[in-house]
């Protein structure tokens, strides 16, 4: 058998010195690809075929892929990473994340959503006698 590729957007040589320059081969393959859809399909039960799982909203279809990307690049070791998670590969992460530590500092938010959210977080943490306190001063007698 014979596999042949073509380029769909580009000229086929520029993308082939691309690759070599990237060092992730010498020619077109689409390879990598069809292991990461097999592995999503694997384990998303949204996208399995012929399943009763499957999302009726767009948009949760779009967060569960989020939320199965983020705990596959943070909480997953990766045995080609060498025992280490793709965050730790790129550095970002010092060590595996447990997912409760995923969900207490989401990895897919602004530094200014995280700050907001924690403003939020001490405000509700606040009690109420600390709040009375500082708006209005308490009768002295």
């Amino acid at each position: 058998m014979k596999v042949s590729s073509k380029a769909l957007f580009g000229k086929k040589k520029e993308i082939e010195k691309r690759i070599q320059r990237l060092g992730i081969g010498r020619k077109i393959n689409t390879s990598h690809m069809e292991r990461l859809n097999g592995t999503i399909r694997g384990q998303q039960a949204r996208l399995i075929r012929r399943t009763h799982a499957g999302s009726h909203l767009e948009e949760m279809l779009q967060y569960s892929i989020w939320l199965w990307r983020d705990l596959y690049n943070w909480t997953r070791i990766h045995y080609s990473f060498l025992d280490e998670t793709p965050a730790m590969a790129l550095c970002l992460a010092g060590e595996v994340w447990t997912v409760l530590k995923y969900i207490l500092y989401p990895v897919h938010v602004s530094d200014l959503q995280r700050r907001d959210w924690a403003e939020q977080r001490n405000n509700v943490l606040e009690s109420a006698v600390d709040v009375y306190r500082r708006n209005k001063a308490l009768p002295i007698s």
